[in-house]
């Protein structure tokens, strides 16, 4: 029996997004991990395992997966490109998103124009694309995320606590972008409500948040997947007042746990969402906060309906089909 074919699996992050799709491909087929952090690639790294792949199989049109993806096209071989996100992006109000101009939006250009095969995770971010982008959107297959569930049915005679939970990496740079700064300053306005802010700090990005933050916000750095998990459960809100989302996969997750979403009405989060949550239309303080409130107010059922949209909507089995399909097709042709 032949072995079957070797997938590299280039990524510049390890976040949960990328782990899911890695063990879909291993499903199938043999996956050699091509980690690559930071803005300079390591091209002795880099070309032998190109060599030996089949297919390269990359996450986000960025540096890292510049010299894989080129190498490959050179080569004739197989490829997949995810892209959609800050490769996609062009929000210059905000200072996001590589297609704003310069070397990064060529870059990206000229991984997504010799990729064999594109994929985004939303119909919101195929739109994107042909928007800012010269790549035709018949070139671009959508395969949504699927969310595993960690969490079960919900224990319906379980109260919610009055808390709006938001997750992330702290970063100056999206603060406003996924809208941490509108999250902490709108806790002012719901003195009753605790604000949880859960992630890692990665610069000086907390004091200012701390310098706007009111009595009833918390900050509570990283955190273990089960302490994360018993927040969504206790959570009645999660708010994602971000500018930009490729696809929002925190927000499913915590929908999944029950949690009433509150998001932009912009880009995929409307696909998201849908009729399960609050979409609001400013990133300001007092709609977020109203938001908040107007999602606080909901019927008891509106955590059972938030977590039946993601289940029916976005199984893991959505995601691996997809995936796998697009990979047979690459490998095929």
């Amino acid at each position: 029996m032949s072995a079957p074919p070797r997938i590299l699996y280039v990524h510049s992050r390890k976040a949960s997004f990328v782990a899911i799709d890695r063990a879909i491909l291993a499903e199938r087929w043999e996956v050699e991990d091509l980690y690559q952090p930071g803005r300079v690639p390591n091209v002795f790294e880099i070309v032998p395992a190109v060599l030996r792949a089949d297919l390269v199989f990359g996450w986000f049109a960025s540096w890292h997966t510049f010299v894989p993806i080129t190498l490959a096209w050179l080569l004739r071989k197989p490829s997949v490109q995810i892209v959609g996100g800050f490769d996609t992006a062009n929000m210059p109000d905000i200072g996001y998103g590589y297609q704003q101009g310069g070397l990064r939006r060529w870059a990206s250009r000229w991984i997504m124009k010799r990729a064999g095969r594109l994929v985004t995770n939303s119909h919101y971010s195929r739109s994107e694309i042909a928007a800012n982008t010269p790549i035709p959107p018949e070139r671009v297959t959508v395969v949504h995320h699927g969310v595993p569930d960690p969490f079960g049915p919900l224990d319906e005679r379980r109260e919610r606590e009055p808390l709006a939970l938001t997750v992330g990496h702290l970063v100056k740079t999206t603060l406003m972008q996924k809208g941490h700064r509108p999250f902490v300053e709108a806790a002012r306005h719901l003195p009753d409500v605790r604000f949880v802010f859960v992630g890692k700090w990665h610069d000086d990005a907390i004091e200012e948040l701390r310098a706007l933050a009111h009595e009833n916000v918390e900050f509570t750095g990283w955190l273990s997947d089960e302490e994360l998990e018993s927040l969504y459960r206790r959570a009645a809100v999660y708010v994602q007042a971000s500018r930009h989302e490729g696809f929002g996969l925190a927000v499913a997750e915590a929908m999944l746990a029950g949690c009433v979403p509150v998001v932009m009405d912009v880009t995929a989060m409307p696909e998201v969402v849908d009729g399960a949550g609050i979409l609001i239309s400013s990133q300001s303080p007092e709609a977020v906060a109203a938001g908040v409130r107007e999602a606080l107010a909901l019927g008891p059922e509106a955590p059972g309906a938030a977590r039946e949209r993601i289940l029916t909507e976005f199984p893991p089995e959505i995601r691996r089909e997809g995936i796998q399909r697009v990979v047979e097709e690459a490998l095929g042709a």
